[in-house]
């Protein structure tokens, strides 16, 4: 656990395919409380709402060189969001918090907020771990996320 080399590069088009897969993972669906989206609308978000905006921060995680996921940070209403999502075989060995890290690295605008679904714990603890504090809870529509900051 923990022995992966952990990497960072730009985005290329086949890792889509397997970011379609990991929203689509019951697991993650469960924990994230997203709807998944079909692949259409999947593939058109990606092109034009997360890639397709220059000031957006997008990598891929590489752990010993498979693609396991990948991070965001976009600007919403004036704040800048983290977001991350990792395939299933990947968690539990610390690269969620071993990528964040490195993303974190590059990333520097602070403050930095996430908001994971309240249920969704194991994303609270990677936060916590890295440095950022619970400031409340926010209503998107019928659920509940937690608000963390990095200062």
């Amino acid at each position: 656990m923990g022995d992966e080399k952990i990497e960072l590069r730009d985005v290329i088009e086949s890792d889509l395919e397997i970011f379609l897969r990991h929203e689509h993972d019951p697991e993650n669906v469960k924990r994230s409380h997203f709807k998944p989206r079909d692949r259409d609308h999947f593939m058109t978000h990606w092109h034009t709402k997360v890639l397709g905006v220059p000031g957006n921060f997008v990598q891929t995680a590489l752990a010993d060189g498979e693609v396991a996921g990948g991070a965001v940070a976009w600007t919403q209403d004036g704040q800048r969001f983290l977001g991350y999502v990792f395939g299933r075989e990947f968690w539990g060995r610390g690269i969620g918090t071993r990528t964040v890290r490195l993303f974190l690295e590059r990333e520097q605008t602070r403050p930095l907020y996430a908001d994971p679904y309240i249920g969704n714990t194991g994303s609270w603890k990677l936060l916590e771990r890295l440095g950022f504090e619970r400031e409340g809870t926010e209503a998107y529509g019928e659920d509940e996320h937690v608000m963390y900051v990095l200062r």
